[in-house]
C-alpha cells in the first residue's frame, strides 16, 4: 500500500509541476470596455474578437507581461457579477503598487484599501475596476 501511495504522490507531483494556468475568464457587460481597460493600465495586447453567432458568446483574450491572459467574454443570456472575485496582477515593486495604484485613483478608480502590508505579508491595495470586479495589485 506505501508504494501505491508513493508511486501516486510522484505521479501527482510529476503533473502538477507542468500545469499552470492557462487564462482567466471573466464575463463583463461591457467587452471593448474591459479590453481598454486592460490595455490602458497594465499594457495588454488583444487578439481579435471571436464571436459565435450560434450562441451569442463574443469574448476577447487579452495577453499581459510574462504571458498571463485574460478571457474577457460577453453573452446576451449572462449578466456580469463578481460575487467577491477578484484578479490579483504582480506589478513587480512595492513603488510600482504605489503608483500603479494613484494612475487609477486619479482615473477615477476607486481604491477600495491599501496600499498596505497584509497580515500575510504581501504588499497590495485593492481596486474596483468596472463592473464590481476587484484587481489587487501585488509586488
Amino acid at each position: 500500500m506505501a508504494e501505491t501511495s508513493l508511486a501516486y504522490e510522484k505521479q501527482q507531483k510529476g503533473d502538477s509541476e507542468a500545469m499552470k494556468i492557462d487564462h482567466v475568464g471573466l464575463y463583463v457587460n461591457d467587452l471593448e470596455g474591459a479590453r481598454d481597460f486592460f490595455e490602458k493600465y497594465f499594457g495588454g495586447k488583444s487578439g481579435s474578437m471571436y464571436h459565435n453567432h450560434v450562441t451569442g458568446l463574443s469574448t476577447y483574450f487579452v495577453t499581459l507581461g510574462g504571458g498571463t491572459r485574460i478571457e474577457l467574454m460577453n453573452k446576451p443570456d449572462v449578466t456580469a457579477t463578481s460575487n467577491g472575485m477578484h484578479i490579483a496582477i504582480n506589478v513587480g515593486s512595492k513603488k510600482a503598487v504605489d503608483e500603479k495604484t494613484a494612475m487609477l485613483r486619479e482615473a477615477g478608480f476607486e481604491v477600495l484599501d491599501g496600499p498596505r502590508t497584509t497580515g500575510d505579508g504581501y504588499y497590495e491595495s485593492s481596486v474596483e475596476i468596472f463592473e464590481e470586479l476587484r484587481i489587487e495589485l501585488t509586488e
